[in-house]
Parts: structure tokens; C-alpha cells; sequence
């Protein structure tokens, strides 16, 4: 349960106009579309893929380091890494396990020609959206145990797209056709309080400082 008196203490230090942004991006939040990117040896491609799930409103990132540990390069990046959460998990299979006790089915993105095209895609479903790695594409752990295997219909001669490049047509074309939709896709009351809680102390410079002397002020108080 979020301190309401915390938060709007913390709130007073944002201008006016930065706590309007905030809500007007949380309008546009969603997580019943999460992305999940699976040893992506390529730490830029993971950066590029965070910078794609904040702009397109993605609020979700999860991370598998089963081969390859993760640095996010803040260039690529653009500060996305202060507004997407970002969740890491060790194993393939505790990954997969949480997205589905989450509620969410395992779609496969790969260009076999058994996938659904993109355009084609059932979106009223909550969905893990798996990007493998460059070369090798997804794990056979996860394309066993996928619900669904999802593509973007290409008709040149590459097989294949960059994975930053194809998460970001992926993300894009999802996420405008869910804010289209009459689907509820919104991101609760309870979790929009959480992240403007979680925006207000990414933004404020010393926000150490600033919160010893809220509870200090407060065990003073009691």
C-alpha cells in the first residue's frame, strides 16, 4: 500500500509541470504486454529494446542472464532505464514459470513460417512477447513450451531483422492497436501510485537526504 503522505511529500519537490507529464505518460502505460529478451549477448540491442518498450509505453522489461550478464548502455538508452522496470531472472525456466503465474501466455517471436503474422496477432490475450538472441534466435525451452509463435511478415531476401529493430516494429504495432481497442489494458490505480512514486524518486537529486528528513520528521511526530 502506497504512503500518500510520502508521496505527495515527495511530489512538492517536482514542478507542477513535471507531475503532469508524469500522469499524462501513465495514462499510456500498460503491462498486459511484457517483453522479455533472452541472452542477448549484445548489450546495446538490450538498451535499444528498453528505449522501445518506454516510448511505445511498455512498462515492463525482463531480462534472462542465463549466458550473458546485462549492463545497460545509458547512451542507448536516453534515460530509459529511470521509467521502465526492469526484471532479471537467472534461468530460462523461472522466467517462463513467473510469466505465466503472472497470467500471461508465452508468445515466441521467430520468423518460422508456422508463426502468426504480426497483423494477424489475437491481442486481447496478456502476452510475454520472448526476443532471442542474434544469431541463434530463441532457446528450444522456450520455443517448447511457447503458446504461440508470432512473426513480421518481410518480403525481401534477409531472413531475418536485428532484434532491437524487430521488438521495436513488434512493440509499436501491439501497443497501437491495444490503445485502439476496448480491451483494459491500463495500468490499476494502486500501480500508477506506485510508479509515480518510483518516477519522483528517480527524478529528485538527493533523494537520500530528502527521505531521512521525511521519516526522521516523522518518528519525531510518533
Amino acid at each position: 500500500m502506497i504512503d500518500l503522505d510520502y508521496l505527495d511529500y515527495l511530489e512538492g519537490f517536482l514542478t507542477d509541470n513535471r507531475k503532469t507529464r508524469f500522469e499524462e505518460v501513465l495514462a499510456q502505460r500498460t503491462k498486459h504486454f511484457t517483453v522479455v529478451v533472452e541472452d542477448i549477448f549484445q548489450l546495446h540491442n538490450t538498451s535499444a529494446v528498453m528505449r522501445s518498450c518506454e516510448v511505445f509505453g511498455i512498462q515492463e522489461l525482463n531480462i534472462i542472464e542465463h549466458r550473458f550478464g546485462k549492463k545497460i548502455d545509458s547512451e542507448i538508452a536516453m534515460g530509459a532505464q529511470k521509467w521502465v522496470d526492469i526484471k532479471k531472472f537467472s534461468t530460462i525456466q523461472n522466467c517462463i514459470d513467473t510469466m505465466k503465474n503472472n497470467g500471461y501466455q508465452i508468445i515466441a517471436t521467430t520468423p518460422h513460417d508456422d508463426s502468426c503474422l504480426l497483423h494477424e496477432f489475437d491481442i486481447t490475450k496478456p502476452s510475454a512477447l520472448f526476443f532471442g538472441t542474434e544469431k541463434e534466435g530463441l532457446s528450444q525451452e522456450v520455443m517448447q513450451q511457447a503458446d504461440g509463435f508470432l512473426k513480421i511478415p518481410m518480403v525481401g531476401f534477409t531472413e531475418s531483422l536485428n532484434i532491437s529493430v524487430s521488438a521495436a516494429i513488434i512493440i509499436q504495432d501491439l501497443t497501437t492497436r491495444l490503445r485502439s481497442s476496448d480491451i483494459r489494458w491500463q495500468l490499476t490505480a494502486e500501480e500508477r501510485l506506485e510508479k509515480r512514486l518510483d518516477w519522483a524518486k528517480n527524478t529528485i537529486k538527493d533523494i537520500k537526504r530528502i527521505e531521512e528528513r521525511y521519516f526522521s520528521e516523522n518518528e519525531k511526530k510518533d
